[in-house]
């Protein structure tokens, strides 16, 4: 039987294994939206533009790009 003692550092890990899992998928997002963005011939100074909003705004930011960028 597995004490709560044993219990709390899985917890920790868990927790960290989620929070630092979301900032990696974040990152490499924000990354996709940027080289997707210089591809589709968008200026630099656009696409950092893109880089930074999805970067800061993860969520919304990518929702916005999907929607605003050319098809």
């Amino acid at each position: 039987m597995m004490s709560a003692a044993v219990g709390v550092p899985f917890f920790i890990i868990f927790i960290f294994i989620i929070i630092f899992g979301g900032l990696i998928l974040n990152v490499i997002t924000s990354i996709w939206a940027y080289r997707d963005s210089l591809a589709r011939g968008n200026t630099k100074e656009y696409s950092l533009i893109v880089l930074v909003g999805t970067l800061f705004f993860p969520i919304i930011g990518l929702i916005v790009y999907l929607v605003i960028r050319n098809d």
